[in-house]
């Protein structure tokens, strides 16, 4: 590891020739100066890292609470003997008054407002309405955190918006047209979340730890998808609006702590142009070992990009550079087909012929090991070969719960688990590429768009999960060929394993220059 008592950032050995092109006399990278100012992997870093993670929690509490408070409540012929209510599975070919709903109606949005018998497309316009919201959010908050507001600020703001939409929908939803304008709403802010989150986390470390750090969010959402059907459970019986009111309230807390104990990202601000704040940043999450006395700034220079505050300034720097654009489109591709999987696979649950609590809490605890598989093997893992993989066995295995029989109906619920495992770990293992594929200028944009699109791919998942409760093949066998044939597009991709983080689009490209002139090429 580098001696931190010399210049950071400090210009090339004068002794090289003037003419040097800029390029080749590079100056050192952030990665490793940060690992020089900061040292090992210590209690700063960790707790800073746990802190920025913990807004996945909510994020996953938000993602999938619709699960149980738009589910399709169990019901009971009210007249015992009678064979003509017996016979019938579907309620609305009965009279009203030979039925009544096992639990009170208020406990699911359905029975509240008699939507049992509504278009195939009402149920599912809340959980539509939010992965819309989160797509249109996607695109009008994406570049915030690159430009203006940074990594800190939009997590700030994304999880206290978030989290108060959550508590105005307790309050203000009387019909199902209000409550889907609000699931909008909190889709809409909660879009930056997992982003701000993950680049924060991974921007705060060198990239020795950058995989583990990343991977600490995906257990606090595995977490936080666990916590909802335990949070159902204990409120079955009650209103659904208990659930939003125990999942936002303590969002609100958490964005206070935000404000007053997490740090900006130092990469961000370096390359804002904000040297100073970067640099007390660096001193505050050091280890402790480390005598910042004796760090020398002032022979300091810093090859950066200051961030255009135009918002879109980053996705056209995207869009331009040919490089970017086949990357970025590749990443893209892959996130939709995972995003159908991702997120239908636990709406989907109810049209399989198990317990909706039991599903949904043994799909949570899948996020686990997908997690601990990230965080132990994510250094040892080839990152193209390792998405394929995983979409094509999360494929086979979603196609076959399409299959009939007493058999697969048995193997469902474990062919769905391990399609929904797979689906994770791509999900997981494609966060951290995304991350690798592009600089610091843009990263957080990559990111957002990464996201954008396993949203989209959310955004047709209830239609698909409401088309299968008649025919699985309509969401089932769709999931498994989406996300089968999306893999595929890894393949357009370079390899990132073991490589450093670049800072700007000239940094990449000259890396990108110096590959091609050892005959490796971008594919």
């Amino acid at each position: 590891m580098a001696d931190s008592t010399h210049p950071l950032l400090s210009l090339a050995d004068s002794g090289e020739s003037e003419d040097t092109p800029p390029l080749v006399k590079h100056l050192p990278s952030l990665d490793s100066t940060i690992e020089s100012v900061i040292g090992n992997f210590g209690w700063p870093q960790f707790l800073q890292t746990v802190l920025v993670s913990i807004a996945w929690v909510f994020d996953a509490q938000q993602t999938f609470i619709s699960v149980f408070t738009d589910a399709h409540p169990t019901w009971h012929c009210t007249q015992l003997g009678d064979e003509s209510c017996n016979s019938v599975s579907d309620i609305c070919n009965l009279p009203t008054n030979s039925w009544a709903w096992d639990l009170p109606a208020n406990t699911s949005i359905l029975s509240e407002w008699n939507l049992e018998c509504a278009a195939s497309f009402v149920p599912g316009l809340p959980a539509s309405s939010f992965f819309t919201g989160c797509l249109v959010g996607g695109l009008v908050l994406a570049t915030l955190a690159d430009s203006s507001l940074g990594r800190k600020n939009m997590l700030l703001l994304s999880c206290l918006m978030m989290s108060l939409s959550s508590l105005l929908t307790v309050i203000f939803s009387t019909n199902i047209w209000i409550y889907s304008a609000l699931r909008f709403l909190c889709g809409f802010f909660r879009s930056t979340i997992g982003t701000c989150a993950l680049v924060l986390s991974t921007e705060l470390v060198g990239k020795r730890w950058r995989g583990q750090v990343g991977v600490v969010g995906f257990f606090c959402f595995a977490i936080g998808f666990l916590s909802l059907p335990a949070m159902a459970y204990m409120n079955r019986g009650s209103s659904w609006r208990s659930l939003y009111l125990w999942s936002s309230i303590p969002g609100i807390f958490y964005s206070i702590l935000v404000h007053f104990f997490v740090r900006e990202s130092p990469r961000w601000l370096f390359v804002s142009g904000r040297e100073e704040e970067a640099m007390a940043i660096l001193k505050s999450i050091a280890s402790t070992h480390h005598d910042s006395s004796n760090w020398n700034f002032s022979g300091m220079c810093f090859e950066q990009e200051t961030c255009n505050s135009n918002l879109y300034s980053t996705v056209k720097i995207l869009v331009e550079k040919k490089w970017a654009l086949r990357r970025l489109s590749a990443v893209m591709v892959i996130a939709f087909g995972v995003g159908l999987i991702y997120y239908g696979m636990p709406l989907g649950l109810g049209n399989l012929a198990f317990n909706l609590y039991l599903g949904v809490t043994f799909n949570a605890l899948s996020e686990l090991p997908s997690a601990f598989f990230t965080f132990f093997f994510i250094g040892k893992l080839k990152r193209k070969n390792s998405i394929i993989v995983f979409t094509t066995l999360s494929g086979v295995c979603s196609i076959m719960c399409v299959l009939k029989g007493k058999m697969w109906t048995r193997l469902q619920i474990g062919l769905e688990l391990l399609s929904f495992f797979s689906a994770c770990t791509v999900v997981n293992i494609l966060f951290i590429y995304t991350i690798e594929l592009f600089p610091t200028c843009v990263r957080n944009s990559a990111m957002s768009m990464t996201r954008e699109a396993i949203v989209l791919g959310g955004v047709f998942c209830p239609m698909l999960v409401s088309a299968g409760r008649k025919e699985s093949l309509a969401s089932f066998g769709v999931f498994g060929l989406a996300i089968g044939c999306c893999g595929m597009f890894a393949a357009c991709l370079p390899e990132t394993r073991g490589g450093t983080l670049c800072d700007t689009m000239e940094e990449e490209e000259h890396k990108l220059e110096k590959a091609s002139c050892n005959g490796v090429g971008e594919f």
